[in-house]
């Protein structure tokens, strides 16, 4: 089996999230995507992040209608913060060694890789798939490989799409009582609405 993970806090999922999902599982031949939303993410400690049975909830039904889909709570169960290594290897343990894992990756985050609890153990674990993220730019190779010796012969770059969408933007425009139509999925804002989520 051939799996795709994407984590992220996912406050609010966005169509960005799904749009590279479902490039990911095309270009690359994925039998699904996993998506994972954060627990406790440890990156994010310097703002409130929405409680995790609401982002929960978005994402289920920003996904509901992509079969190819799936959610996994293994982040929101887990006491304490987030850590990749601990969602691969959980990950790895559960679905089984003939199972290949596709890490997909802003290149915000492929940059920040130095910075994460066991890198080098992800990459041996997981092959990292590096998403154009506008605003950033495309990680130099000789940089990672520096940081995280092997990463360059485990990593896939994806050219496009270039999707200027960000959650943060999202919760701003929802905050000033802007539209964010056809930026989230119809029933993740219909949630959004009923929840009086982001709201000043």
């Amino acid at each position: 089996m051939i799996v795709g993970v994407m984590g992220g806090t996912f406050d609010p999922p966005h169509i960005a999230h799904l749009i590279i999902a479902e490039l990911a599982r095309v270009r690359l031949k994925l039998d699904k995507v996993i998506f994972i939303p954060a627990g406790e993410p440890w990156m994010k400690s310097d703002r409130i992040v929405t409680s995790a049975d609401e982002r929960v909830e978005m994402v289920s039904l920003g996904i509901s209608s992509n079969p190819a889909f799936s959610l996994s709570l293994l982040e929101v169960k887990r006491p304490g913060p987030s850590y990749t290594i601990d969602t691969i290897e959980q990950l790895s343990g559960e679905i089984g060694s003939d199972m290949s894992l596709f890490l997909l990756l802003g290149w915000d985050s492929v940059a920040e890789m130095p910075s994460w609890r066991a890198p080098d153990r992800i990459t041996k674990m997981a092959r990292i798939v590096a998403f154009p993220r506008p605003g950033f730019t495309r990680p130099e190779p000789g940089d990672l490989e520096n940081a995280i010796p092997g990463i360059t012969k485990r990593m896939i770059y994806v050219d496009g799409p270039y999707l200027d969408i960000s959650s943060t933007c999202i919760r701003q425009m929802i905050k000033e009582g802007k539209s964010v139509r056809y930026l989230v999925p119809d029933r993740v804002r219909q949630y959004i609405d009923e929840h009086n989520l982001y709201k000043a």
